[in-house]
């Protein structure tokens, strides 16, 4: 693997020459949830928009990637021929024109008529020849974009890094927080306890039957393992690097799971400010992962 992770916006550029030909090719990235390739090719070069199609999906998994390719033929250097069967046309009728007593035309007249002069069709042999040198130039453009989104991806990094700590310090404090909740719980019960039985008897015991049966709902500790085990997961696929923004993306889902139950267990001020402050900075987490290939 890379061991960096790549981005999904990025830009590339090459240009290129053949014979009478000359092209330039641009090719841009921006977010999206899959891979969608999309062509602008001259007329003529048909075929260059499969090319850049295969060369794109090789080197990316996702993103929305725009391709402009922009080539053109000198027009000096073009072929250029007589079309014989409209100068015949234009002769007979410049005949008739003569027999009724008009000057005869001038040969630099005549091929100055519309449709006399016309430029040569290119041979297919030159544009074959030209498409194989575009899709060569067009693989190094993408190769520039590759390079670009790596380039934001080892921006990205530290981010994401940066929020697994902040997520994996919020587990912690609300790892001390439910130790204080279960305390809170006991020292609830046994307030109301010493002010409900009064001495009835088997009222205690049920009261603190309800107590554990409390504490067992309020109790916290698999959410908060899972949330360290998500944390470990992230920093290992950040460390694998390349195209892991799918299955960052599925992580997010999976803390926003465990921080959600997590306040709906929560009986303390304290452990519900710890779980709001989780799912603000998995929320953060996810607005960059979505930067992620």
């Amino acid at each position: 693997m890379s061991g960096v992770i790549s981005g999904m916006t990025g830009f590339g550029r090459c240009e290129g020459a053949l014979g009478d030909w000359a092209w330039t090719i641009e090719v841009r990235s921006v977010n999206g949830r899959s891979l969608d390739v999309k062509l602008k090719t001259p007329a003529g070069l048909d075929g260059l928009d499969r090319e850049g199609r295969e060369a794109a999906q090789a080197r990316f998994q996702r993103g929305q990637i725009g391709i402009t390719v922009q080539a053109r033929r000198s027009e000096r250097a073009a072929a250029i021929r007589i079309n014989t069967e409209v100068l015949a046309a234009y002769r007979e009728v410049m005949a008739d024109l003569v027999d009724g007593g008009a000057s005869p035309p001038t040969a630099d007249g005549l091929l100055g008529l519309r449709g006399v002069l016309e430029a040569a069709e290119a041979d297919d042999g030159d544009l074959s020849e030209v498409q194989a040198a575009l899709a060569r130039d067009l693989a190094r453009a993408l190769d520039d974009l590759k390079l670009a989104r790596r380039d934001e991806g080892a921006r990205l990094e530290p981010l994401i890094l940066g929020f697994l700590d902040r997520i994996s310090d919020l587990a912690g404090r609300a790892r001390q927080e439910a130790d204080a909740q279960t305390l809170a719980i006991r020292e609830r019960f046994t307030k109301r306890v010493e002010d409900l039985t009064d001495g009835a008897v088997g009222l205690e015991d049920r009261i603190f039957q309800e107590a554990a049966m409390m504490a067992a709902r309020a109790d916290v500790r698999e959410e908060l393992d899972r949330l360290d085990a998500h944390t470990a997961s992230g920093r290992a696929l950040v460390a694998e690097g390349g195209a892991v923004g799918r299955r960052l993306d599925f992580l997010t889902q999976e803390f926003m799971r465990e921080a959600n139950t997590l306040c709906s267990k929560a009986a303390t001020l304290a452990l519900t400010s710890a779980g709001l402050d989780l799912k603000a900075t998995i929320e953060q987490l996810r607005e960059q992962v979505q930067n992620v290939e």
